[in-house]
């Protein structure tokens, strides 16, 4: 990301002013009409490797402030080293419609050669790194927690001021989505490979959960899921892109309703309450996030339980929970339920802020505590299959699920106040969750 913070230096310079103290004033600083930011994007996320592709940024100042805009395109065209692949097209308009309304609206398709999958219900399903070393006497396939996925959406969402009172807003909105599912393509991951290094052609998780009856032969290789989603938000954050007090209050209803080309029914709520508070002003921050998402009517089909839900965010990588933006330190996508909790908390201390090229720069540490677990489950039927396999692969012994949670710290250099260098690295607590994660991104995680 180095590369992409030097290109971005060089190409946005502002007519700015960076004192030792900045308040809410300073920070609004009179901006160029248009901008535009090319940059290589090269990152690295432990459960999909080194990140490397474009991305093209292109703002909208007129008659305004900077790190604030009107409108705001993003098209961003990258791939992993572990066989995930990013196309996206992300619009953003603020003020330009009559009535306050803002708009966002996103159009990406995301492709994993091999998708994270422990199973449903958290610590109720086994995970067994044995199984993914080769040279344990239990090894079966390096790749034995993964599929394939394909991931097509199309979402729009308008928010607008009610009784013009601006941090009170309501949210309606919809999005057409489809996902294809699959097994492994092994020959397409084999090739050029040694012969000691080729994945071996046997089942996955995923294939015995096929097997098992536990994803229903219609749910197997993905379909539709397009939605409405409708909502209220409360919003008094005093910067939207790094804050420092305020808050950040959201309940949402998505509706995946099958008059809308679907062939599952289902409704999910969304409560997310996100709390900045001012420790030491221009200093330390606490940050905090809770959050609930679960199905509430019908059946929601096992590819879209790992979706996170939310009223905003130019974020692809909306899996969860486990991973760099929910759980940082647990596998990606290891507690995935027809109901979950999940809480942040990171305290935010930026040590030095400073100049260059007429740039504005801050720089922070965090540290931060994650947790979350499975309060609904998603329903097994274990009656298809034997008693060695309910041994191996599922924890009968408890009921429900347990917390799962991962601690860590990072680093944080902001740019103008509204382009963030992230580096993280966390620890699972509990190795029933992995090890730890490396994770150097763009952008805080709310």
């Amino acid at each position: 990301m180095v590369g992409g913070l030097c290109c971005m230096l060089g190409l946005n310079a502002q007519n700015s002013t960076v004192q030792d103290s900045i308040n809410e004033k300073q920070i609004a600083t009179v901006a160029k009409p248009f901008k535009i930011g090319v940059l290589p994007v090269v990152s690295f996320d432990n459960d999909m490797g080194f990140q490397y592709g474009g991305l093209v940024n292109l703002y909208d100042h007129h008659h305004g402030y900077y790190p604030d805009y009107r409108q705001m395109v993003k098209i961003e065209i990258s791939r992993y080293t572990k066989g995930s692949g990013i196309n996206q097209l992300f619009y953003d308009a603020k003020n330009i419609l009559p009535h306050h309304l803002r708009l966002t609206a996103d159009f990406s398709y995301l492709t994993e050669q091999k998708l994270d999958f422990y199973g449903f219900n958290g610590y109720l399903s086994r995970y067994n790194p044995d199984i993914t070393e080769p040279d344990n006497p239990l090894y079966e396939t390096r790749a034995f927690y993964s599929h394939a996925r394909k991931f097509l959406k199309f979402n729009a969402d308008f928010q607008g001021q009610i009784h013009s009172i601006a941090s009170f807003r309501w949210l309606a909105g919809f999005g057409l989505v489809n996902y294809k599912i699959s097994s492994l393509d092994l020959d397409k991951l084999n090739k050029g490979k040694d012969e000691a290094d080729k994945l071996p052609d046997v089942p996955t998780l995923y294939d015995k959960y096929v097997g098992w009856g536990m994803i229903p032969e219609a749910e197997r290789y993905g379909g539709n899921a397009n939605f409405l989603k409708t909502g209220l938000i409360y919003d008094t954050r005093d910067n939207e892109y790094a804050p420092e007090r305020g808050l950040w209050t959201e309940a949402l209803l998505l509706v995946s309703p099958k008059f809308f080309f679907n062939h599952f029914a289902y409704t999910k709520l969304v409560l997310t309450h996100r709390q900045y508070f001012t420790l030491s002003k221009n200093r330390l921050v606490l940050a905090v996030r809770l959050n609930y998402e679960g199905t509430i009517i019908g059946h929601a089909p096992f590819f879209v339980q790992p979706y996170m839900i939310t009223s905003i965010s130019s974020v692809n990588k909306s899996d969860g929970l486990g991973g760099a933006k929910t759980l940082r330190g647990v596998m990606r996508n290891r507690v995935v339920g027809d109901g979950i909790v999940s809480g942040i908390a990171e305290l935010r201390y930026t040590f030095a802020r400073t100049s260059l090229w007429k740039q504005n720069l801050a720089f922070s540490l965090n540290g931060f505590f994650d947790c979350g677990q499975v309060v609904q489950k998603v329903n097994c039927n274990f009656s298809e299959m034997s008693d060695n396999d309910k041994n191996v692969y599922f924890d009968l012994s408890n009921s429900s699920d347990r917390l799962h949670s991962g601690s860590g710290a990072g680093l944080r250099i902001a740019l103008n106040h509204n382009f963030i260098f992230a580096v993280d690295y966390g620890v699972a607590l509990d190795k029933r969750d992995g090890t730890s994660g490396l994770y150097i991104n763009i952008g805080n995680l709310f």
